[in-house]
């Protein structure tokens, strides 16, 4: 769960890196960032709708965001930066995300519990005032945006594999 301090340090860096990220032609999606004094990670999210996120694109930004962060030194100490596409199990971070994706399955997990649970699963239906309007097994939650802990879609990926004629989703590890 975030602490106060936590909460700041993503609201310092997200003013620090956003523009960055946007300066170069990419969408800024937003950041993770865990400051476990053992495993620091700072988790950037870019995309480019029209043509995707290709290792270049992550090495670009990483380069920039990199020299950013040494000239700044919002973090102190060590940790690890990881610049990442948002994939197909894209984080949802804002109203603008969810109301972008109205009509897909998300996962939502809450920092409290509300109506006594703090997972949820659903199609989003709305998203107005701040909160977001998911419905699933027959039921809606009404969710606040500010006590979400992480949000990301989840698509049903036997589906899409049966689309592409891709076959079953399933692997042997040996």
């Amino acid at each position: 769960m975030e602490n106060v301090t936590e909460m700041a340090a993503h609201d310092k860096l997200e003013a620090l890196l956003a523009p960055v990220v946007e300066d170069l032609g990419y969408e800024y999606v937003g950041i993770e960032y865990s400051s476990n004094p053992k495993n620091r990670l700072l988790r950037l999210y870019i995309d480019q709708p029209e043509t995707g996120i290709g290792v270049d694109d992550c090495e670009t930004v990483s380069r920039e965001v990199s020299a950013v962060l040494d000239v700044e030194e919002p973090i102190s100490g060590q940790y690890t930066l990881e610049v990442s596409s948002p994939g197909i199990e894209r984080p949802l971070f804002t109203a603008e995300h969810f109301q972008r994706f109205i009509g897909e399955v998300a996962k939502v997990q809450m920092l409290e519990p509300q109506e006594g649970r703090r997972k949820f699963k659903g199609h989003i239906v709305a998203v107005e005032n701040d909160e977001v309007t998911l419905a699933g097994d027959g039921q809606r939650w009404q969710l606040p945006l500010a006590g979400m802990f992480k949000a990301h879609l989840a698509p049903d990926i036997d589906a899409l594999l049966a689309e592409s004629g891709s076959g079953s989703a399933q692997s042997t590890v040996e």
